[in-house]
């Protein structure tokens, strides 16, 4: 590994947020090095990634996949296999920072991992602070670590409170698009297809990302990693709906000043921003041009209507295990409603069933949170089979 290198291990580089990341270091090679990269099963485009970036090692979640690659590489690097290796290689002795960009509840013990071994974390991976905020913030604090956010919205409002005193801090603003179906009558919610809930307006996503976008209950995530990340108390979070995703999010002030942060809707910014933090550097990626954008628009939200942004908010207020079990749900239901085995209203139903028939566990460790999860995914299971 070429000395002198920030050293970046991606955690699902095979995803659209670990793809992106990749470009925006294609943009400064001599800037970064690569430590690892892993995937679940896409060993194609990993064996294509490590041709190009020459990484010091892999970890393959998928076990089958593992064995695949084993045998038809040639690659001599380390190479792991599971959650385990996944862990270890975000753990890894030369990482520098390491960008989580894992699907779902999947990042929770990796990006604990990495936190654990005093690694900073660029964090693209909402679930694991909705899931296990306290644990994962706790142990950022005991072992000095930044998690900083790569989620735009989240990027924005770090970006705004640079330098400011955060008990300043009245309420921070989250910018939403909507998604596909803002303008589309709660009447025909019951009919939508999985072709209509992947056509983002806006944003290029990962297909789990792209529903929840849909539902809205990415945006109530966010509200949740929120509390979280900058140590607000739900009544501080706002949602504001902004078509343009021009404004990525703004941070009202207790003198009544409004910070916002604006740019293009393109995830290689916030990815930028969050490798080189908190420095910026120099990119040739295209420039936003306000005369050419004409209107923003902003409206708020209708929690009648997206259903899901309701439970987050309930779920965050709840406390304890409640979160985790909002977001199990939301994986299995999405994972359904892709699969075609449910309507996208029975998304947000199957969260709600499965929310009412756990009890939550209050100031919860990583064993009852693992344990919420499990218990969440086997009823909202069963509430996916009844339909």
């Amino acid at each position: 590994m070429d000395s002198g290198k920030k050293i970046i291990t991606i955690l699902g580089s095979t995803g659209s947020i670990g793809v992106q990341t990749l470009q925006v270091i294609d943009a400064i090679p001599e800037k970064f090095g690569i430590g690892f990269l892993t995937t679940n099963s896409n060993i194609d485009l990993l064996a294509g990634q490590i041709e190009k970036y020459k990484p010091e090692g892999v970890a393959i979640s998928n076990e089958s996949a593992y064995d695949d690659f084993k045998q038809k590489s040639s690659f001599k690097g380390k190479i792991l296999c599971g959650v385990e290796g996944v862990s270890e290689a975000a753990a890894f002795d030369t990482n520098d920072l390491v960008v989580s960009a894992l699907v779902g509840f999947s990042g929770v013990l990796p990006t604990l991992s990495a936190i654990k071994a005093g690694k900073n974390v660029a964090l693209a991976n909402k679930e694991t602070l909705v899931s296990a905020g306290f644990a994962i913030t706790q142990e950022a604090k005991k072992n000095k670590v930044n998690i900083i956010a790569v989620d735009s919205e989240h990027s924005a409002i770090l970006q705004c409170i640079i330098g400011e005193n955060k008990d300043e801090i009245e309420k921070i603003i989250l910018t939403a698009s909507g998604g596909p179906f803002l303008n589309t009558d709660y009447i025909e919610f019951e009919n939508l297809t999985v072709s209509q809930a992947l056509d983002h307006p806006n944003w290029s996503m990962g297909n789990k990302i792209t529903i929840d976008s849909a539902t809205m209950m990415n945006k109530g995530f966010e509200v949740i990693e929120a509390h979280w990340l900058f140590g607000l108390k739900s009544e501080q979070i706002e949602i504001l709906i902004h078509p343009q995703s021009i404004i990525h999010s703004l941070v009202q002030f207790v003198d009544g000043s409004v910070k916002a942060q604006l740019g293009l809707h393109d995830m290689k910014l916030p990815i930028s921003y969050a490798l080189n933090y908190p420095r910026r550097m120099k990119l040739d990626f295209p420039r936003l041009d306000l005369s050419k954008i004409g209107t923003l628009l902003f409206e708020k939200p209708d929690f009648n209507k997206f259903k899901c942004l309701k439970l987050a908010y309930e779920a965050l207020e709840s406390g304890g295990t409640a979160p985790a079990v909002l977001n199990a749900a939301n994986e299995v239901a999405v994972n359904a409603f892709l699969n075609n085995e449910i309507s996208f209203l029975d998304i947000s139903e199957c969260i709600d069933y499965t929310i009412n028939k756990i009890s939550i566990v209050f100031s919860p460790d990583l064993d009852s949170i693992f344990a919420a999860d499990k218990e969440a995914r086997i009823i909202a299971e069963n509430f996916v089979k009844e339909n």
